[in-house]
């Protein structure tokens, strides 16, 4: 079970994801790191952890402003250069393009980004794209014919719950389950309330390949012997 440190990025610091109601995000606060600062919280991160890959929410840039560039290159340029996958509002064949070609980079589409299905049918059978189904509180943020049409979604797939982000509420596991039905071989990710060691083992169990975490290693409700015997990646 692969396990992926969130950062989300705000004005070249790291914020606190609540619940998809980005207003309200602030500069994080966790005993892994001394400031908000990207670098200094991957690091501290790593003291639970040899994470090899962090997913990043660039949210200027998702929200049209301009993108967090210099704390991107920054995080490349880390001691055992993780891999980044990274969220940065992409739209359109030129900058996806301009992505794929960055070493140790995965983009990804975040549906809420998409104007059509145009860009996903363009690129479905690249490799290195990763799609994000965005879900809001008021449901599924992106064209429809996204979620309608899965022979067009990429290797890999993220059910982005935002509802369940830093709610502690736990997985929306009726979704997982009902995307991973419609993903065939496609690999499923996990986003979005995952509390403990025991909601990754029944994320395991229903055939999920990864997730994505945040406030339960800030809290220390997961573990570095914890991590290590779920076989973190």
């Amino acid at each position: 079970m692969r396990i992926i440190p969130v950062l989300d990025l705000k004005d070249g610091q790291v914020v606190r994801a609540e619940m998809g109601r980005r207003d309200r995000y602030r500069p994080i606060v966790t005993p892994l790191s001394a400031s908000p600062d990207p670098v200094s919280v991957a690091t501290g991160l790593r003291t639970l952890h040899p994470f090899s890959a962090f997913y990043i929410a660039d949210l200027d840039a998702i929200e049209g402003r301009a993108p967090n560039a210099e704390a991107l290159a920054r995080l490349q340029a880390m001691p055992d250069a993780p891999e980044l996958w990274v969220d940065a509002g992409i739209a359109d064949g030129k900058a996806l393009a301009a992505a794929l070609a960055e070493p140790l980079l995965r983009p990804v589409l975040g549906s809420e980004s998409q104007h059509s299905d145009a860009l996903l049918r363009r690129f479905c059978d690249h490799p290195g794209p990763v799609l994000s189904l965005d879900f809001f509180a008021d449901g599924f943020r992106g064209p429809p014919s996204i979620l309608k049409e899965p022979a067009f979604w990429p290797r890999t797939v993220i059910v982005m719950t935002l509802a369940k982000v830093g709610s502690g509420a736990g997985p929306d596991f009726a979704r997982l389950a009902e995307i991973k039905a419609k993903a065939a071989s496609r690999s499923v990710v996990a986003a979005g309330g995952v509390r403990n060691a025991a909601d990754i083992s029944a994320l395991s169990s229903l055939g999920v390949d990864a997730a994505l975490v945040a406030t339960s290693l800030h809290d220390g409700t997961l573990t570095p012997g914890q991590l290590a015997s779920l076989g973190a990646a």
